[in-house]
């Protein structure tokens, strides 16, 4: 059910995609038919889970990277190729 905040074109325009989905769902075999399933309710969970604030964003691009140890001090010889700044203890 589409909501009614859309206007008339935007309501249009998704009822061509969701009728394009349609059909090219229907044409697929039923075992694909349940993946694009998934795939849809994965989505939906995403869509679900969007970040509410600037923090949350940052949040989610923070992690780790698989680096040699000494990567924050030689990180122009690891991106650019520079001699490196001190000999390691190899």
């Amino acid at each position: 059910m589409l909501p009614r905040a859309l206007s008339l074109s935007q309501r249009h325009m998704s009822h061509t995609i969701i009728t394009q989905i349609i059909e090219q769902v229907n044409e697929l075999p039923d075992d694909l038919q349940q993946q694009v399933l998934t795939f849809i309710a994965s989505l939906r969970q995403e869509h679900l889970q969007t970040p509410s604030n600037a923090w949350d964003v940052l949040e989610t691009l923070t992690g780790t990277v698989e680096a040699p140890a000494d990567w924050s001090a030689e990180h122009d010889h690891y991106l650019y190729g520079t001699p490196k700044r001190q000999e390691t203890d190899t």
